[in-house]
């Protein structure tokens, strides 16, 4: 059975590819990957005006990114058109379909033809997710499913193609579940297997309401953009709805592949957590191997037009970096300091930890110190300021240090940094932060 099963995404392409709908997407893929079965894409492209060329090679872009393959050849709605009105006509040759004259808002008159449904009875379906779910069919009134220019509705072509697909599951956001008792209908007059029914609950923001581009990014070349990495964002999303059932929260392809299960899949909306996501991020940095981070380091410093000095020990600041990483765009401002004298001094760290009464006397006391040091390496360097403290805690230097030689408040182990850096930079940048900044 597992070989037969076939899903479907089928999104309306229109330029972006919103979150909600990837994550159908990724849920669809796992399942089809979990089950031996097969995923396939379906373009519903039926609208001309935004569903452009342009536009369809966003979808397929953002696909590829985050490793969604499909195993079929995309299916356009647009070219089984002709299906769809064979389809209508059937419907309306057995008396589950009819025409009618109706005016439109614009005041337009023209002929539509509408669905019958059933005056009696209850509609109902088992739903993977959500369970037993009923509707009287009373309770749905008739429903149009062409257009009076003569084009089929989506009710109809999503039916017909879901046929002719031969879509066995058909997972997707419980914004659906009440077109899925009209789609049920449909299927039966049409003669066709109902398929089983999978409802996804929505992605909400903090305070519970549908996630949207008010709350942030929200579409999937957004956090691109911003420095996700798709396997990141792909984890994140599967964890939006599902989880594998114990502690882990990192997950490989593989094994998600292998723990995922439509049956655990959560009934409650999902809260979407930014912060949550940087961190997986992170994770998922310190994870890279390690040869592909070092050419990210090395490109992207490339590319913000700084040079890497002969005999720079690339090495020993990727240990350092890559750990603290949360995007590989943060790379190029956390680097400057190292290759670069012309660096930006963050005005709020100046403000606290330079512009004290004290600090200039501090830096150049250090100055005198590590000009006295044999061995310039992060060991020795701390165990000066280690000396100094007393054992009261090395803060009261440690940040002052680290704004005076970096112009940031945050960054890789200071003590690390100024082994980098050498002597000779280091010992400047206390001299000029001690003159230039301090009261």
């Amino acid at each position: 059975m597992s070989e037969k099963i076939r899903v479907r995404f089928a999104p309306s392409p229109t330029g972006k590819v919103h979150i909600g709908n990837i994550r159908a997407a990724i849920y669809n893929w796992l399942y089809a990957r979990h089950t031996g079965g097969k995923f396939l894409l379906r373009v519903e492209d039926t609208d001309l005006e935004r569903s452009t060329p342009e536009a369809i090679e966003v979808l397929l872009e953002c696909m590829k990114w985050l490793g969604l393959d499909y195993d079929e050849d995309p299916f356009y709605q647009t070219r089984n058109l002709k299906r769809h009105m064979e389809c209508v006509e059937k419907l309306i040759a057995s008396g589950h379909a009819y025409k009618v004259e109706r005016t439109s808002r614009e005041g337009k008159t023209g002929i539509v033809t509408m669905f019958r449904m059933p005056k009696e009875g209850v509609i109902e379906f088992d739903d993977i997710v959500k369970g037993r779910m009923a509707k009287k069919a009373e309770d749905i009134q008739d429903f149009a499913i062409v257009r009076s220019d003569g084009s089929p509705i989506f009710h109809i072509a999503n039916v017909v193609d879901d046929i002719d697909q031969g879509v066995t599951h058909i997972i997707r956001g419980d914004d659906h579940v009440e077109n899925t008792f009209k789609h049920i209908e449909i299927f039966k007059a049409l003669g066709a297997p109902i398929p089983k029914y999978a409802h996804l609950s929505m992605i909400v923001n903090q305070q519970g309401k549908p996630y949207s581009k008010r709350d942030g990014a929200a579409f999937v070349g957004e956090f691109r953009d911003q420095g996700f990495l798709p396997d990141a964002l792909f984890n994140y999303l599967l964890l939006l709805g599902w989880n594998p059932g114990d502690d882990r929260e990192v997950l490989s392809k593989s094994e998600m592949v292998e723990l995922f299960d439509l049956a655990k899949v959560h009934v409650t909306a999902a809260k979407f957590d930014i912060k949550k996501l940087q961190w997986m991020n992170g994770e998922y940095i310190k994870r890279m191997p390690r040869a592909e981070f070092t050419r990210e380091l090395k490109e992207r410093t490339v590319a913000a037009g700084m040079a890497i000095p002969e005999g720079f020990d690339v090495s020993y600041l990727v240990d350092q970096l890559q750990i603290r990483t949360k995007f590989l765009s943060d790379i190029p401002a956390a680097v400057k300091c190292f290759f670069s004298d012309d660096f930006e001094m963050d005005a709020k760290a100046v403000e606290k930890r330079l512009a004290k009464e004290g600090v200039k006397d501090l830096l150049l006391d250090l100055v005198e110190r590590f000009s006295a040091v044999e061995a310039w390496d992060a060991v020795t360097l701390e165990g000066v300021v280690k000396e100094l403290s007393q054992g009261n805690g090395m803060g009261p230097w440690v940040h002052p240090i680290r704004v005076a030689c970096s112009g940031r408040g945050e960054g890789i182990g200071l003590f690390e940094m100024l082994q980098l850096l050498g002597r000779e930079r280091t010992l400047e940048r206390l001299r000029k932060a001690a003159q230039t900044l301090c009261p």
